[in-house]
């Protein structure tokens, strides 16, 4: 009877030893499988919107597509852009026809004032042999002093004129790239390589500067945003390695590796999202964790980090 009893014991004492063991090693793991800080994947989104007014003349993109960056995808109708382009490239062309040929116009008076300087001298000659008058001589200076004032004049009449005209072409040629940038913007690309998330618009539809075309996104290369307690704050820094998990349905994790690349510089309360009183009461730090996607994150599926 004695002997039973104390086998029983035994027993119970190794039953409980077992428990104590597995209760310990299920308490490790679920310590071990903590994260740090929970969040939503997220990725760079950009929404491309018209620069130009027309009709879209093409579109070719899809959603879920991807595109690489500087990509044409689309063309809004050009030929008002065109022909305004054509205009003001004739008008250019008109005022430099315009321009004063200076030099021509001044070549008459320059023969001019040689002849006259000439015959100066050959009064001044005749004057010494006792042959010619020195009023003759004063009327030669002054003519030529006159044509000099008149080279003068015309030099900076001239001068005036070509400077206006090349103001004019100068404004002109302005328009011009404002045209041709118009031109441009009228060609639809891809600003990222990226996945098409959103198209707003269609093919033959009417585009309007502002109205949004597609949005894309850079699905490579994305981030998780979490929110880690101002006790965490000290023990992370920016280029810190991290682990980004993301559920598995059965129960297991995706397991992503990532670093952290922005923490914000001032406290916040704890999102909206956090439905309790204690919790939104609570001031917390954002931080990105970036990581490269191996195709199993998507925008918006929640996840969690462990730091390094």
């Amino acid at each position: 009877m004695t002997s039973n009893r104390l086998g029983s014991m035994n027993r119970f004492g190794i039953y409980l030893c077992i428990a104590a063991i597995l209760f310990t090693s299920v308490s490790c793991r679920k310590h071990k499988n903590d994260a740090d800080a929970y969040g939503v994947c997220e990725a760079t989104e950009i929404t491309v919107s018209s620069e130009a007014n027309g009709k879209m003349l093409e579109f070719n993109i899809h959603e879920g597509e991807v595109y690489d960056a500087d990509e044409l995808v689309g063309c809004i109708d050009t030929f008002q852009t065109y022909l305004q382009i054509k205009q003001l490239e004739s008008s250019i062309k008109a005022a430099l026809a315009r321009r004063p040929d200076a030099t021509s116009q001044v070549r008459v008076l320059d023969d001019k004032l040689h002849t006259l300087n000439k015959e100066k001298q050959r009064v001044s000659n005749l004057i010494e042999a006792n042959a010619a008058s020195t009023k003759q001589l004063d009327d030669i200076q002054a003519e030529i002093n006159i044509t000099k004032s008149q080279i003068a004049a015309t030099k900076s009449t001239l001068s005036t004129q070509d400077q206006s005209l090349l103001e004019e072409v100068e404004a002109m040629r302005f328009q011009l790239q404002q045209l041709q940038h118009a031109l441009e913007s009228c060609h639809i690309k891809t600003p990222i390589s990226g996945t098409i998330i959103n198209k707003y618009i269609e093919e033959n539809e009417l585009a309007y500067q502002g109205k949004p075309l597609f949005k894309i996104a850079d699905l490579n290369n994305m981030f998780i945003k979490v929110y880690i307690t101002e006790d965490q704050l000290s023990s992370i820094k920016l280029g810190q390695h991290a682990t980004v998990r993301l559920d598995k349905p059965d129960g297991k994790y995706i397991k992503l590796n990532g670093k952290i690349t922005w923490i914000s510089p001032k406290a916040e309360f704890t999102p909206k999202m956090i439905q309790t009183k204690d919790e939104r009461a609570n001031l917390v730090y954002a931080v990105k964790v970036s990581f490269k996607n191996d195709g199993s994150a998507k925008i918006g599926m929640p996840g969690d980090v462990v730091f390094k």
